[in-house]
């Protein structure tokens, strides 16, 4: 272990950790030497994490009450929880369903609220519970409405859950990058190019061209925040944001 977490990390659930950022903070804890357990619904992308990493997989979906805590009851004691697990779409407000609105606060808020419960209630002592959220928790963006409100909603209950642990050794925080290069990106990217008529080459430079860095962020970049936030020095960040944005937010 080089150092970058704070030795009291042994074990760290990941929810969400098949693919894109999840994937990527799996391969970051268990270089560090920490056991990691992933968790998510598809079981060939998690497995194949598994094989690259060495990480546990449980199938499970954070979405249901019960099966979040299946989830904790196989995983054993953890230190560190990341609530990654999250979906996305895009419609005009006019347009969008009550079914898309009730699945994007299911997956990106209720997850979480469940997730952080079940983290919560099993922690001895130390802990670290950590949103992975978005800059769409800070700042509206057009079409993707029900998202949004999903992830303010992860910002308001980061906030105020950190109040309630601040005088213990549990900090609670969310990491909030801004469009990020992985495939929910691409699956978003194919949505606009389809809807506007733009080729995909024009739809990613749209949103590549949101960042004052005219790019999107590596999910090795949210990696290294969530190392820190679970790292030495720590101790005294509670209740924050950390925007991955180049300066969008």
């Amino acid at each position: 272990m080089s150092g970058a977490l704070d030795p009291r990390v042994r074990r760290v659930l990941i929810t969400g950790g098949g693919t894109g950022v999840g994937a990527d903070l799996a391969r970051g804890f268990a270089a560090e030497g920490a056991e990691v357990v992933i968790c998510g619904r598809r079981e060939a992308p998690l497995r194949a994490v598994a094989v690259r990493t060495g990480a546990r997989v449980i199938l499970a979906d954070v979405t249901d009450e019960g099966e979040v805590a299946r989830l904790f009851a196989e995983a054993g004691r953890c230190d560190v929880v990341i609530a990654n697990a999250g979906q996305a779409d895009s419609a005009p407000f006019a347009r969008t369903s009550l079914e898309q609105w009730n699945r994007m606060l299911a997956v990106n808020l209720t997850g979480v609220f469940l997730t952080f419960r079940e983290g919560l209630r099993q922690f001895d002592g130390w802990g670290r519970l950590l949103a992975v959220a978005s800059t769409a928790g800070l700042k509206g963006y057009a079409k993707v409405a029900p998202y949004a409100a999903a992830k303010h909603g992860v910002m308001g209950m980061v906030r105020s859950l950190a109040l309630e642990v601040a005088r213990g050794p549990v900090t609670v925080n969310a990491i909030c990058p801004g469009f990020l290069d992985t495939d929910m990106t691409v699956e978003s990217i194919r949505i606009i190019s389809e809807k506007t008529g733009r080729s995909l080459d024009e739809a990613r430079a749209a949103l590549e061209a949101l960042s004052p860095q005219n790019r999107l962020y590596r999910p090795d970049e949210v990696t290294s925040a969530a190392l820190w936030l679970c790292g030495p020095g720590s101790d005294g960040v509670n209740g924050q944001a950390i925007t991955i944005s180049g300066g969008e937010a």
